[in-house]
């Protein structure tokens, strides 16, 4: 006789493939909130009293391993669970890398079948409302709503735009809550006179923070903004929802919105950063500059505005660089001329490997070398 939890383990994509294809409303009922998670078990539970011929213990293994499914993400739970891992990439059914501590590695979990991973995917999508078709093989979105401790960020790839046959997913967590600078001198990003060093700068002119992927870009952006004053008024743009506040008074936060299948609407950073400039706000910031509104960016801090973001480069000295890179997308001036409006920002960081290793003030732009001039503050 077959042991009962094997038999709720293998019953589990029926189950859920049930749900995907005839009651795909409550599934998204359950996402909006208009319908409870006691609601929703209950629903389950009777559909496999009606469907399956299970006894009661099998029933109530099939209703965990459910449950877990729905309200959480499947096998991976444990993983997005887990606070110190930071980043989630499945790459086949059997290969799930992770980044923990700052490392990648091999985790110790893999769906049964290829079968069950793009399910699994396709659930992904469905439980999101996002349309992972042909027309949409590439889709970035985000859940902030199914954990209480991190934002999720996935980035789907279909097999449409992959050289392999299955999905790519990623995932990246964001924690809901932030540290802020006294708790990161604490963990070691920068000491104190560093912290009241950028402090001072971050409140006086514009700021660009730069550096690779996971280096704390963010992590020091969101820290340094709740140091602004109460009486500054403060706009937020962002991809997804990673800058949040923990208390300032004044302080308004806009995301991109991807066009999708269903729906023509689409508004990227660019369309926002326009409607910035017509905001009356004390401090623009962007949460990560990668494209066209670089230069809508660029305007804001020329005009004597207080701006502030993060960008990938490799160093602080190369960071206006990349940002005029961004620029030249969108702009009918010459390279020149944008990297002469650079000087409009006053302080260039760079962060490696969750500290801040360099600090630099811009000391203005030499039309002789055609260069920005630098004066090295830290590192």
């Amino acid at each position: 006789m077959k042991d009962e939890k094997k038999i709720g383990t293998e019953l589990l994509p029926e189950l859920v493939e049930d749900f995907m294809t005839q009651k795909q409303t409550q599934l998204l009922k359950v996402k909006k909130g208009q319908m409870s998670k006691q609601e929703f078990l209950e629903v389950a539970r009777e559909h496999i009293a009606y469907y399956y011929e299970v006894s009661p213990a099998v029933t109530r293994d099939l209703l965990d391993l459910f449950e877990q499914y729905v309200f959480g993400y499947s096998i991976l739970s444990p993983l997005i669970d887990d606070e110190e891992v930071t980043d989630i990439r499945v790459v086949s059914y059997d290969t799930i890398r992770i980044k923990k501590l700052g490392k990648r590695m091999e985790s110790d979990i893999a769906f049964t079948s290829s079968k069950e991973y793009q399910q699994f995917v396709q659930y992904v999508a469905t439980k999101n409302q996002v349309n992972i078709s042909n027309l949409n093989a590439i889709q970035r979105f985000t859940d902030g709503d199914s954990h209480p401790r991190f934002i999720l960020r996935f980035t789907i790839s279909m097999p449409l735009v992959n050289s392999g046959q299955e999905p790519y997913l990623c995932i990246r967590k964001v924690p809901k809550t932030f540290p802020n600078i006294a708790q990161l001198i604490e963990k070691g990003m920068l000491d104190k006179e560093t912290a009241q060093l950028l402090i001072m700068r971050f409140r006086e002119g514009s700021t660009l923070i730069c550096g690779g992927n996971s280096s704390g870009k963010t992590t020091i952006l969101n820290a340094l903004k709740e140091t602004l004053p109460n009486n500054m008024a403060v706009l937020v743009i962002q991809q997804a929802d990673e800058l949040t506040t923990v208390g300032h008074p004044d302080m308004m936060f806009l995301h991109s919105l991807p066009k999708t299948g269903e729906s023509m609407a689409s508004y990227e950073l660019k369309d926002i950063s326009i409607a910035g400039l017509t905001m009356d706000v004390d401090c623009f910031i962007i949460g990560e500059i990668k494209g066209e509104e670089a230069m809508y960016f660029l305007n804001a801090a020329y005009t004597g505005q207080i701006c502030a973001a993060t960008i990938h480069a490799p160093s602080a000295d190369k960071a206006a660089n990349k940002l005029v890179d961004y620029c030249m997308y969108e702009s009918r001036y010459q390279r020149e001329e944008l990297m002469s409006m650079m000087d409009c920002f006053k302080t260039f960081v760079f962060m490696e490997h969750y500290r801040v290793k360099e600090i630099y003030a811009c000391e203005g732009y030499n039309y002789e070398t055609k260069r920005l001039e630098y004066r090295r503050l830290f590192g």
